[in-house]
This record gives structure tokens, sequence and C-alpha cells, in this order.
């Protein structure tokens, strides 16, 4: 790849690098898991996964709030009632090589305290490429079922389910009370075809792929047409159970087969890495001749038990892994460069290219990343290009066939001007990225903004897409987020504007006026903070709990060194670096007052109560030293699932701080500050350990 090498990164380079990954990531998941229409092959989204893992794992504190290793999916699409999973329905973290493979084992053995031979088993499973259902029995009837969405709640298909000969109504045998079972819904290549064909004799649309196929015939509002395609699912995981089924993973795949699930024929038990190995080659080789598609493999750890104590972190589950096949790439010509300006004032280069096919998806766009990465390329207009689909929209272009350039090319300069608003783009010493210095005066910024404010996970405000949001804008009915909830006193003359009428701007006032309450931490994600993205909103609303309470601590973490300021840094996935994004946003006259014109406006709800069975709900714990019965890692996760904030530093909030051995300044801290001291025995006491270990 002709992109800067993650090695080579500078830490400036590294910090916008991975800005750019969780946009353009964020971009696609919404194509693939909303709309069903993917710009990218799984190949190519992947690789763009990967290398956001990468420069992660080199750089740990630049790791973003709105990081994709901490989301899933995207929010439930409009027209589908929405249903929470009992147990969060989340992503799979990717490998692409032995090594890689290797270091996941490795990671596992690490978090909980094993040596580096000792031996885990694992069931490997291909990995079909179709659409993720969970599936609701009650004594042994089918009740319910719904897509994975953003991983908490998805879209409620159950009627369209129930066509499906492939889910049983009703468990064969003996079963738990209640259970979640989860698996794939999707469509064979033959099926693929004939759908196909059917679609074009009728005069309909074809699908790009069996993927999108299956997707979009499970998606619809009149289970009819779902009854009418050949849609089959194979069943592989469990959420959430009133009674433990099973010791082991393939086990469990054994009762759901004796429940009357299908259960995909390939997966197998294997004792180690080198059967894990061995089994990815034999399906890398066997891939092209299997009935349905698949992108790789899944590696389970097969005991249970592991699995409940490995636990998850962020968007994907400790004990599992999907080691994936490899990108495609394809050659085309670059005709043009065009600047597009993001609501941060950050100035992309987008190359226009001649328009390729790329595993069957057509690609007329790619990502020149930014000004340095263009020089390195020296990648010009009339130049031919290589491209590989790693990006989430906008594929990336990895290097320039030279000897197809045509003679009296010029090298490409980037614009010092911002093209939407001509004030200076400035580049802060340091850093790769060029901003507009303009601000919200700007109005490709002020208008990025609105469009993320109503956006499907933020205000998810239905009639208020990016050409309403703009047109409404050049009239002046919007100018900040306040405003959208003032547009219903404009119906009628919203009404009169080319291409709405009556209906269509009622609908919009009621549109609106069903989001006047709204989460706290869509709220926080919606006001487009740097840096704040879906998972630290979220992280944020738990810890602070109210929006009057989260407001005022914010006001008072402005002044470096303050105790507000403190525990904001200490916030385990917080870190300075977020801290400072919140208290330079805070510090803005414009933000404060669009903040009370939003509260004068909107009820803002309190953050769900933490469990109130634990002793740990609600309460500010922190770990040092190192632990004898449990790694510090499986400590902090599970403190975390009992509704405990875990800290790094000790402060005057600070509830608990389990010392282990060599703990060091934390303990006397904690004796300074009046913070209560825990043993290892004392943790484990308030934590449940029996359970656990």
């Amino acid at each position: 790849m002709s992109e800067t090498a993650v090695e080579a990164l500078s830490k400036a380079e590294a910090a916008a690098e991975l800005a750019r990954l969780a946009a353009e990531i964020a971009h696609h998941d919404r194509a693939y898991h909303e709309r069903d229409a993917p710009e990218i092959t799984d190949a190519a989204y992947d690789a763009l996964r990967r290398r956001n893992a990468a420069i992660e794992a080199r750089f740990p504190a630049l790791v973003r709030p709105d990081s994709p290793s901490r989301q899933v999916g995207a929010a439930a699409a409009a027209g589908f009632a929405k249903r929470r999973h009992g147990v969060p329905m989340l992503s799979l973290d990717n490998v692409f090589s032995v090594g890689e493979f290797t270091e996941f084992l490795a990671r596992v053995r690490r978090f909980l305290g094993l040596s580096a031979t000792a031996p885990l088993a694992l069931v490997g499973e291909p990995k079909i490429d179709g659409l993720s259902i969970s599936l609701t029995y009650r004594e042994g009837e089918f009740v319910a079922g719904a897509t994975r969405g953003d991983g908490l709640e998805g879209e409620e298909v159950t009627a369209n389910l129930r066509t499906l000969a492939a889910i049983p109504k009703r468990l064969r045998g003996p079963a738990p009370a209640s259970i979640e079972i989860r698996g794939e819904v999707f469509m064979t290549k033959a099926d693929f075809l004939a759908l196909n064909a059917a679609q074009e004799a009728a005069g309909e649309r074809q699908f790009a792929n069996p993927r999108n196929a299956a997707a979009g015939s499970l998606r619809q509002l009149d289970p009819a047409i779902t009854a009418s395609r050949p849609l089959s699912f194979f069943a592989y995981a469990m959420g959430e159970a009133s009674e433990r089924v099973a010791s082991r993973h393939l086990d469990y795949l054994a009762r759901l087969s004796a429940w009357g699930f299908a259960v995909d024929p390939h997966s197998r038990r294997l004792a180690d890495e080198a059967d894990a190995t061995a089994f990815q080659g034999a399906m890398a080789a066997a891939r092209s001749a299997l009935a349905h598609d698949i992108d790789g493999v899944v590696y389970k750890i097969d005991d249970l038990a592991l699995q409940e104590r490995l636990g998850f972190v962020g968007r994907a589950p400790r004990w599992a892994v999907a080691w994936k096949f490899p990108a495609e790439r394809a050659e085309t010509v670059l005709e043009d460069i065009r600047i597009q300006v993001g609501r941060t004032g950050a100035l992309t280069p987008v190359a226009v290219l001649a328009p390729v096919n790329v595993g069957g998806v057509l690609v007329r766009h790619a990502s020149l990343h930014n000004e340095d990465e263009i020089g390195r390329l020296d990648a010009r207009i009339g130049d031919h290009v290589i491209l590989q689909r790693a990006g989430d929209v906008i594929p990336q272009i990895v290097g320039v066939v030279l000897e197809k350039r045509p003679e009296r090319t010029e090298r490409w300069r980037f614009p010092d001007h911002c093209p939407a608003c001509g004030s200076q783009a400035l580049r802060p010493p340091g850093e790769v990225v060029r901003r507009c210095t303009a601000g919200l005066t700007c109005p490709a910024q002020a208008v990025e903004r609105l469009r993320h404010f109503v956006s499907r996970v933020a205000f998810d405000i239905e009639g208020l897409g990016e050409k309403t949001i703009g047109e409404f804008f050049e009239s002046g009915l919007l100018r900040g987020p306040a405003d959208i909830f003032r547009l219903p006193a404009h119906e009628g003359e919203i009404a009169a504007r080319e291409g709405w009428g009556e209906v269509s701007a009622r609908k919009l006032s009621a549109a609106i006026a069903k989001r006047r309450r709204i989460p706290l931490d869509r709220f926080i994600y919606a006001l487009g903070i740097r840096r704040i993205g879906e998972a630290n909103a979220k992280l944020l609303a738990r810890h602070y709990q109210s929006f009057t309470h989260w407001r005022d601590e914010m006001l008072a973490a402005r002044a470096p060194g303050s105790e507000a300021r403190i525990a904001l840094d200490s916030i385990l996935g917080i870190g300075p670096a977020v801290a400072e994004e919140l208290a330079e946003f805070f510090t803005e006259e414009r933000n404060l007052a669009t903040l009370a014109a939003l509260a004068a406006e909107l009820v803002i709800e309190d953050a769900p109560p933490v469990a109130s069975d634990s002793p740990l709900a609600g309460k500010s714990i922190v770990f040092t030293g190192a632990l004898e019965q449990m790694t510090r890692p499986e400590a902090k996760a599970r403190a975390a699932e009992l509704g405990a904030r875990v800290s790094e530093s000790v402060s005057k909030k600070t509830d608990f701080v389990v010392v282990g051995a060599d703990a060091g300044s934390k303990a006397k801290r904690a004796a300074e500050l009046g913070a209560r001291v825990l043993s290892e025995t004392e943790w484990l006491a308030l934590a449940g350990g029996g359970d656990i270990l």
C-alpha cells in the first residue's frame, strides 16, 4: 500500500488519520446496516478497520471516543419498531494473518493470566455474509426477532422472520424458559441469481450481491414480500438465557441442532493454533465451491466459562475473532481532485475517478486522506491509479502507475483557502489536517454540524435529510440546532416551498415534536464535539447521569488542574485529549448559548440508573498494583459490568481503591483523600468473586 505506513506516522499524523478513519467507517456502517447498500466490499471495509486498529495499537493514548473499535453497526432504521437486546449483540474484531491470529490468542492468555503455552481449544465457524438476527424464545415458543441494529437495540422484524421455514416456531425438546438465539439470515448463490433473474423479468431493481438481497428481503414492511424470497438461516450464538445450556460452544451448537436449527456443517472444534491455521487454509480453498458466500472464518474460545470471564471490550468480545480473507484492488484513471469541508473545518481531498468495478461494486470516488498523502503519492490529474477498497464509503488510492503518466502533467497543489467560504485554511504545526478558520460562520461547517445533529444516532429526525438541511440553511430557516425545534412555527412557509405541501410540512412538524425528548447520550453525541463519538457520549452520560450535572462539571473542568478536570481526565476511556476538547467546547460562548437554547426547547432524559443490586453500582473505583486471582484488565471489566465507574487516578470523588502488590502512590493518595481502600479479597467479595473465578 502506498499510504503512509503505520510505523512511519508521527503522533500528529496518527491522530489525523484516526479521525479520518472514524468518519469513513461510521459512514459506511450506516450504508451497510441502515440502507443495505454497501459501497465497498467487506474485504475493503476490513482493511480500513485493520489500519485503524494498527494505529491505535501503536498510539493507545490517541484512541478516539468515536473509534470504530468501539462502535457496532448503526442505529435501527425508521419504519420498524425498535427492540432492545437482552445481551448486547456486538460485532467482531478482525485479523488477516497467522501472526495477528497468534497475537489474538496471546491477548486472551494475558487477560486470563495464563502461560504463553497454555492450551486454548477453539471452534471455527465459516463467517457467513448475511444479516445478523436475534431470536427470542419463551417456553420454547418463538415470540420476537430483531436485527443487530447498533448492538443494543435493533429493528423488530418478527412477522417477517415467521415466514422463514428455517426458523423453528417452537423448539424441539427441553429448552430454557427464556433464551435469545443468534444467527445469520442469508441467501445462497443459486437463490440470489434466480431472484435477480425474476426481478429483471418483472422490470424491478436487481440486487448487487446475496447479502444485500437477504437484508433487503428481510427488512420489508410487507411480510408477504419476505415470504416470497428464498431466505436461509444458520444459528451460531446465544444471547440472554434463563439458564446455562452447555459448558462448551460446540455443545451449544449441538443443542441448537437438536432444537431444530440449521447449523453450518463446516463448524468444528480445533485443538490449537495449528489446527486453526490449517482450517483457515481449507476454508479459503473451499470458498468458491460453497453454496453461500463467506468472507472469512470466526474463531471462538470453546470453553463458555472462559468466554464469560473474558467478556467484551468496546464493540467486540475478547473471546472471538474473525480471520478475514484478503481485499481486492483495481486500476483506473484519476479525473479530478475535489475538496470537502467537514463539520470541524477539516479540508479533505477526494479523488474523482473513471468508474471501475472492484469486487462487484462500481467505484467513482476514493480517499486521498490529506495534503501530505497527496504529496507523497504525487497523484496527478490524469494518472492511472491503483485502488484498494480499504475505506468506508470511499475506497483508498494506494499507488500511482508512473509508467502510464500522461505527458506535461503538473503536481496538484492543496488549497490554502476554504472552497466553501474563502477563509484561510491553516495547518497547525505538527498536524496533517488543514482546517478552515471561519468556524460556524463557514456555511459548509454549519450545514455539516446540522446534518450531524439530526443524523440517525443523534436526534434522528425523519424528513430532515442532507438536501433539506442545505435548503433550509440557505433560506435562513436554519442557522443553529435550536432552530430545528422552531420549524413548526414556520409550517405554513415550509408547506409553500417547492416540493413540499401541507402534508409533508405537517409530517415534519410531527417528527420534530417526537424528538423533543432525547436521552442524554444521544444529546451529547448530537452536539458534534470533536472526539466525542457515540461510545464516549454514552460513557459521559453514564458517568454524569444528568444533563445539568454534566454541563456544570464541564464548566468547572475548563480550568486545568481543577478537581472537575482531574475527574474528567481519569474516566476510563476518556483521557486528556478528549477532556481538552470538552473544555474548549465549553469555553466558547456561542456553544454555551446553543446549549441554553436547546435546554429551553428539549427534555433531556437522565441516563438509565445502573444496576441497584450491586454494591459497586454508581461507585467510582480505581485499581492499583498487581492482583493475584485475576488480571487487572479482568478486574476493571468486571467492575464496569457491575455498574462501577472505573477511573485511572484517585480523586476526592473516588469511592474505592483496590490495592494489589506493589501498589505505589495511588494507595498513598487514597489514604490522604479518605477513599476506602480494599484488599483483593475484599474486592472479590464485593464483586461476587466466587461466581467469576
